[in-house]
């Protein structure tokens, strides 16, 4: 089994320049990932928060391929789907760093890994665009899609209370099920594009 064949069982999305990217929708998920990458025997570009909680999102494809656009989206992706929307912040702090520096303690509990040396780090903005990728809802980066649904931030509505607001706001018919897939954890407040 491989990333790429099971993707769909992660948060996932396509870069402005279609390169896949993988993130796990919690600390198991990391971990398969993350064993599943080293087992590739290839060098990925994986990134993380600088605090705790966040998915590990890799971006499947030739570190050489990868622009720097495709770094900033991937990182964006990264802070949105953390602990950092859920406390409401504006801004997240991102590290970027190879597969191969990844390393699993003995002991250390399910989702957690060292990284060995050097790492980038980078402050991005917490805000993503609703927008449909293979068919499915997915919330990106607004510098992946030329044409969103619909810009969302960290605030103070449940995911519950915010559904129909979005359902209401839009054009589109968006499913319950899909809009609870495809938002981060946390409060939520909407914007038009």
């Amino acid at each position: 089994m491989s990333l790429i064949d099971n993707y769909k069982k992660y948060k996932w999305f396509y870069t402005n320049s279609g390169k896949l990217v993988v993130g796990g929708k919690n600390a198991v998920q990391n971990e398969e990932m993350l064993h599943l990458t080293k087992k590739e025997k290839k060098d990925f570009i994986v990134m993380h928060t600088s605090s705790p909680g966040s998915p590990f999102s890799i971006i499947l494809d030739n570190i050489k391929k990868i622009s720097k656009n495709d770094l900033e989206e991937t990182a964006v992706f990264t802070a949105c789907f953390s602990q950092a929307w859920k406390s409401g912040k504006k801004t997240a702090d991102v590290d970027i760093f190879r597969s191969s520096q990844l390393n699993k303690p003995g002991k250390a509990k399910v989702g957690t890994w060292q990284v060995l040396g050097e790492v980038e780090t980078v402050t991005v903005p917490l805000e993503l665009v609703l927008t449909r990728q293979e068919g499915v809802l997915r919330a990106v980066p607004e510098k992946t899609v030329k044409k969103g649904i619909l810009k969302i931030l960290p605030g103070k509505l449940r995911k519950d209370e915010i559904i129909t607001k979005i359902q209401l706001s839009v054009k589109e018919s968006l499913s319950q099920e899909e809009l609870f897939s495809a938002l981060p954890a946390g409060g939520i407040r909407i914007e038009k594009i």
